[in-house]
């Protein structure tokens, strides 16, 4: 039938299909916030996160997350939707690419995500995330993966 599967093709298709799963999240989240007030957000957000997964609202990961919130209440909303909506039609329509094989996505998939690991770096240092930093990391990791695709798949084509 085809070529063996390896362990790199499986981490590619892996890599590729979070990526769309994070844009579909990213999309719903960024219309959701259209229709739900900043105050909901915060109250609900301050209410599960920093109590359950965060600890007490004092510490410190609670604390970066707070600040966030502040930003995003007291008038980031707007590039936070656009931001969010944005990211996720460009994620889903360059994993549907990726997962059909289309060759001239390939790049522009490496030059969005590339694009992406100098926002979310940009973006860390300018609101000291804690979080940014590894989605930019997260995001070299996937670039390599796309790259060596595409240079197998450019290799089988010739």
């Amino acid at each position: 039938m085809g070529a063996e599967t390896t362990l790199t093709d499986k981490l590619f298709r892996v890599a590729v299909l979070l990526k769309g799963l994070d844009g579909a999240v990213q999309l719903v989240a960024g219309v959701l916030l259209i229709f739900v007030s900043p105050s909901t957000i915060t109250r609900l957000a301050h209410a599960v996160v920093t109590r359950d997964l965060l600890g007490p609202p004092a510490g410190p990961l609670a604390g970066h997350f707070e600040e966030a919130l502040q930003h995003f209440a007291g008038g980031n909303r707007t590039f936070v939707i656009t931001y969010l909506i944005a990211h996720g039609v460009i994620k889903i329509g360059l994993v549907i690419g990726l997962l059909r094989k289309i060759m001239p996505l390939y790049p522009v998939a490496m030059a969005a995500l590339g694009l992406f690991v100098i926002f979310e770096v940009l973006r860390a240092v300018q609101t000291k995330s804690v979080v940014l930093p590894f989605f930019a990391a997260l995001d070299v990791a996937i670039i390599v993966l796309v790259l060596r695709e595409y240079l197998e798949l450019r290799r089988r084509n010739q």
